[in-house]
């Protein structure tokens, strides 16, 4: 029979949309796909020990978010984002630190002994000129020391730098304090270019307080003989 245009239909297959629809609903974690992101940041670990930081974010937002969707399936998806997110993450977490244990035995000389610049600065209340016993106990060895160019007005074939602790000194101005730099002298007479990147220095560590109408303040740490690693 025909019905007009306003009158009530009870057609089923129109009861089984709408608001049914709306009710299956289910959104996709945000940890998971936070998981996902962090995994494709997570090579950085290959570029330094702290970033390593990435994957293991990475693989703690994937649990969480796997969890998460575990303990409310009617209401979240996303379950094998933050698996793969887990698995990514940690499969770079070990590569990356596997790598760069690797190059931390390799850099290393045979024969030689590292130092940083903590162990040069003066003991607590001593003046700021002093050498503290560590630097003493390197003085004489031949050593392996990380820091960075401090510019000058040299760009290529460098053969006598400053060696200075951190960029704030080498790359912002100001004058790094005289127990935060070493006066590198290459052995290698065709020098290196200027970088700001970090460099280790390898060479015969030496204290000889020095003055140089180049190095405003002097110098107490010197490596002579040294060679880039």
């Amino acid at each position: 029979m025909a019905t007009g245009l306003f009158d009530n239909v009870t057609n089923p297959d129109l009861k089984r949309s709408g608001p049914q629809e709306v009710g299956d609903y289910r959104a996709v974690s945000g940890y998971a796909i936070g998981s996902l992101v962090l995994a494709v940041l997570s090579p950085l670990a290959f570029a330094d020990w702290w970033l390593a930081v990435v994957p293991v974010a990475g693989i703690i937002v994937g649990l969480v978010g796997w969890r998460q969707i575990a303990t409310r399936p009617g209401s979240l998806v996303g379950s094998p984002l933050a698996i793969s997110g887990v698995v990514v993450s940690t499969g770079m977490l070990i590569a990356g630190l596997t790598m760069l244990t690797q190059i931390y035995i390799a850099e290393l000389p045979e024969g030689f002994i590292r130092i940083n610049y903590r162990m040069l600065q003066p003991l607590e209340g001593d003046p700021a000129t002093a050498v503290p016993p560590a630097a003493y106990e390197a003085d004489g060895k031949d050593v392996l020391l990380k820091g960075y160019m401090y510019p000058g007005s040299e760009q290529e074939g460098i053969v006598q730098f400053l060696l200075v602790r951190d960029q704030g000194d080498c790359c912002f101005g100001g004058n790094p304090k005289i127990t935060d730099r070493v006066l590198v002298t290459l052995g290698d007479t065709h020098g290196i270019d200027f970088t700001p990147r970090l460099v280790k220095i390898a060479g015969q560590f030496t204290i000889r307080p020095a003055g140089s109408p180049e190095i405003d303040g002097g110098v107490l740490y010197h490596l002579e003989d040294a060679f880039v690693r």
